[in-house]
C-alpha cells in the first residue's frame, strides 16, 4: 500500500494515521509525504509543502522497486504537487482511493482555487473511488455544501456525471435527516447503480481526530482483498466504527472544548493497557 500525505506530528491524522491503519488491517505501507504540518489535538500551526519535484523523485524511485496493490492520495498541499501526482501516479497500482482534502470541519478552505481545480479536472477522474466529505463534494461542484438527503444523492450523481468513477460521499458531521440521531449515513454510488445509504451507529467521542484519514486508507487497504468497492467500503466502515469506539481509551493530547484526540486504529489489537504507567 502506498499513502501520499501529509505529517501528523500528533500521529492521528495523514501520514501516520494511513501507516497505522494499514498495519492493522494486515497490509504492508509505504508512504510518500506531501507536506510537514505543525498541529497537534487542538489544531494546525503550520504547513510546509514539500517541492512538487522531490514528490515526483519519492514516486518515480519508489516506483522503481515497489510494486503497489493500491494508493491512498490525502492532502495535496498545493496545485504543482497536484499536477506531479497526476502525472506520475497513473498506472502504478490498480485501485486508487482519493480523499479530497479541500475544506477543514470549521469550514476554511485548505487548498488554492488553482490547486482545487487541479485536483477536480486531473485527480478525480483517475481515482477509483472518491471520499469527499460534504463540504468538499460542495467545492468539487462549486455548490453549496448538500443539507438534506435528496440534495446529498443529487450531488453523488452530479460528481458521477462530471468524472468521478465512485463516490463514497460522507455524512458523519451532520445530525439531521444525513445523519440524525444515533446513526451516521454515507452515501456510495457508481455509474448505472442505485445510490446505496450506509449507516453506522454515531459513537459518543470527542476522539474524531483522523476519521476521514482513517477511513480512506481503510478501503484501499480492504480493495485487494474485497471482491469489489462496496464490499471494501462497508469493511472499512466497521474498521472505523471500531476505532471510534475505542477511542476513549487513549488519553493522547489535552482534549478540551477546542481539541479532538485521534481514534484507536488497533482497538482489539492491542492488548489494552490496564495501568497508565507506558506510553
Amino acid at each position: 500500500m502506498l499513502t501520499v500525505a501529509g505529517s501528523d506530528p500528533s500521529g492521528g491524522a495523514g501520514i501516520q494515521a494511513d501507516l497505522k491503519t494499514f498495519s492493522a488491517l494486515g497490509a504492508y505501507g509505504c508512504a510518500v509525504l506531501t507536506a510537514l504540518t505543525a498541529q497537534n489535538t487542538r489544531g494546525v500551526t503550520g504547513v510546509h509543502a514539500v517541492p512538487a519535484a522531490f514528490v515526483t523523485q519519492q514516486l518515480r524511485t519508489l516506483l522503481d522497486d515497489v510494486a503497489l496493490d493500491a494508493v491512498k492520495i490525502g492532502m495535496v498541499a498545493d496545485a504543482g504537487i497536484a499536477r506531479a501526482l497526476a502525472a506520475a501516479l497513473p498506472g502504478s497500482a490498480p485501485h486508487l482511493v482519493l480523499d479530497p482534502v479541500m475544506v477543514a470541519t470549521s469550514g476554511d478552505r485548505l487548498l488554492t482555487p488553482d490547486a482545487e481545480a487541479v485536483v477536480r479536472d486531473e485527480l478525480v477522474p483517475l481515482a477509483g473511488l472518491i471520499t469527499p466529505n460534504l463540504a468538499e463534494a460542495g467545492a468539487l461542484l462549486g455548490r453549496p455544501p448538500a443539507g438534506t438527503a435528496d440534495e446529498a444523492t443529487d450531488q453523488v450523481h452530479a460528481l458521477l456525471a462530471a468524472g468521478a468513477r465512485r463516490v463514497l460521499l460522507k455524512g458523519g458531521h451532520r445530525t439531521d435527516e444525513l445523519g440524525g440521531g444515533g446513526t451516521v449515513v454515507d452515501l456510495y454510488g457508481e455509474p448505472g447503480h442505485e445510490v446505496v445509504a450506509i449507516t453506522a451507529p454515531r459513537v459518543d467521542t470527542r476522539n474524531t481526530h483522523g476519521t476521514g484519514c482513517t477511513l480512506s486508507a481503510a478501503i484501499a487497504a480492504l480493495r485487494p482483498v474485497s471482491p469489489d468497492w462496496l464490499t471494501a467500503v462497508r469493511r472499512a466502515k466497521d474498521y472505523l466504527t471500531r476505532a471510534l469506539q475505542g477511542a476513549d481509551q487513549l488519553q493522547i493530547g489535552r482534549v478540551g472544548p477546542d481539541g479532538h484526540g485521534p481514534v484507536h486504529h488497533f482497538a482489539g489489537i492491542w492488548n489494552e493497557r490496564k495501568s497508565d504507567t507506558a506510553g
